[in-house]
């Protein structure tokens, strides 16, 4: 999914936050002309809680020492509304600026770290930031320096963006962000999209009045360790603000939620027997068809009610 904003329209991924979208600016004409240097640089890598954002930002290399000017910095080191008076800046300066932002929702992020196949954040990392280089490229963006917050060993990021990216220099360094002005211009682009989606969060379940007092989204927080026990269902789990791949959420969901055991064709009588005491799934779908049950004083759950569910005595 593509969008291209005036400023930064969040809209295409606050319509459907369960989904990844990439935002744009517009690709400044000077950058199609003259030789570029591009940083990348992401937020919101260690929270629990919501979006990973990646952003590229790039001007022309006959340019660097006004995108210096604008006294960028790594976004780490600045409040919030510096970080928004400098993206402001940086959006007046889009005759030579351009950048693109790659937003990973928590559903994406927990999807691929629990893939059968192993696909941990360092590789989604990489290659969200290898696709946005080759937006860049495919843009027409005469790249010819690359700048990278490392991620993972350093020297191995580098030789893998190397043999990618031929002809052009590409330089991987932990702390970029306050290294290379390009580097924190782009760190600046990522956080203040990332702080915009976590405050403006559109909940799709039926949560009620969300408290949004839930701290920073670091798991160490305590107020985000009291949102997660709040709002953990003991059947569903969390919603899709939480990434539920986290050991944090899978931690309070093993102690707090309810155990659920999928049947093994394989399994022997033995140990099926051990669970003989365990709660069936079938309990969760005790209302019937015809409403005769006779536990039909029982709620069901929002997750049945909201998709028209009911249980069948016959097929």
């Amino acid at each position: 999914m593509f969008f291209q904003p005036s400023v930064m329209d969040l809209s295409p991924f606050e319509d459907d936050n369960s989904v990844s979208c990439r935002l744009v600016s517009e690709i400044p004409e000077v950058c199609k002309t003259e030789d570029c240097c591009l940083g990348i640089d992401e937020a919101g890598r260690g929270p629990v809680l919501g979006p990973m954002v990646y952003g590229i930002c790039f001007c022309p290399l006959s340019r660097k020492e006004e995108l210096k000017d604008l006294k960028v910095a790594d976004s780490k080191t600045l409040t919030e509304a510096e970080r928004e008076n400098l993206f402001e800046k940086l959006d007046e300066a889009k005759s030579y600026v351009g950048w693109a932002l790659q937003i990973l929702s928590p559903n994406t992020i927990s999807t691929c770290m629990l893939r059968r196949t192993k696909y941990n954040l360092n590789a989604l990392s990489h290659d969200t930031a290898i696709d946005l280089v080759q937006y860049a490229l495919d843009s027409g963006v005469q790249l010819k320096e690359i700048y990278v917050d490392t991620v993972g060993p350093a020297d191995k990021y580098e030789h893998k963006l190397s043999q990618r990216f031929p002809g052009i220099q590409v330089t991987v360094r932990p702390k970029a962000d306050s290294l290379f002005p390009v580097v924190s211009a782009a760190s600046i682009c990522a956080k203040v999209a990332r702080d915009r989606v976590v405050k403006g969060w559109n909940f799709t379940e039926d949560l009620g009045e969300v408290d949004t007092d839930y701290g920073s989204g670091y798991p160490n927080d305590p107020k985000t360790k009291a949102w997660l026990l709040k709002y953990l269902d003991p059947v569903f789990g969390y919603p899709q603000f939480v990434r539920f791949s986290w050991s944090t959420a899978q931690t309070l969901m093993d102690s707090k939620a309810v155990n659920v055991h999928w049947d093994d064709d394989e399994e022997d009588g033995e140990k099926a027997a051990q669970r003989q005491s365990n709660k069936s799934m079938l309990s969760y779908f005790s209302v019937s068809a015809g409403g005769n049950d006779q536990n039909a004083t029982h709620q069901a759950h929002r997750f049945f009610t909201e998709r028209r569910l009911k249980s069948l005595n016959t097929l």
